[in-house]
């Protein structure tokens, strides 16, 4: 798969198909970009497991951390990568090690190992990397224009808010 450029249809059908994940790197610090990602992510409906081995058994925007990937006390969806790249074949081999295996694994941005890729593909993973799935989800539910950036999506369709938090969103559920 190229991962240089990823069709709208690809990103979207994770984010929609996706209701687990777990966060390698999520960090307590709230002024973190994973920590943004982590509570952004639960506030859309996701399942969330942050993994910081320092933050084990405590909470993180309000979910329960988790020392690894292993600890995990159920099977996810979705892998999201907030460590350098030069983490990513330790945390491939960690991922490849679960059972069952994750439907995706991200890579957040400027995170990229080819060979990683490569390999979470040969097992039938999804793997998208150098791209944040908080600024994904924004851009394709046309939120992140609330802020002035410009989404590359157009559409005539009236938006429908939900009961709760006021989102666009892209998830039906």
């Amino acid at each position: 798969m190229n991962h240089d450029r990823y069709e709208e249809s690809y990103i979207s059908d994770i984010l929609n198909g996706v209701k687990s994940v777990a966060i390698v790197g999520a960090s307590a610090n709230e002024v973190r970009p994973s920590f943004f990602v982590t509570k952004y992510l639960i506030d859309k409906g996701y399942r969330v497991f942050p993994i910081n081995p320092g933050q084990a058994g405590k909470e993180i925007a309000g979910a329960k951390a988790y020392a690894s990937l292993a600890d995990l006390p159920e099977p996810v969806d979705m892998v999201d990568i907030f460590r350098a790249s030069s983490a990513v074949p330790g945390i491939t081999d960690e991922i490849l090690a679960m059972d069952p295996l994750p439907k995706v694994v991200w890579m957040q941005l400027a995170i990229r190992d080819d060979a990683s890729a490569a390999r979470l593909e040969e097992k039938g993973i999804k793997v998208v990397m150098d791209r944040c799935p908080k600024i994904e989800y924004g851009r394709l539910s046309r939120e992140i224009g609330w802020n002035g950036v410009n989404s590359r999506v157009i559409s005539s369709k009236k938006p429908v808010l939900r009961k709760g938090f006021q989102s666009f969103g892209i998830r039906q559920k």
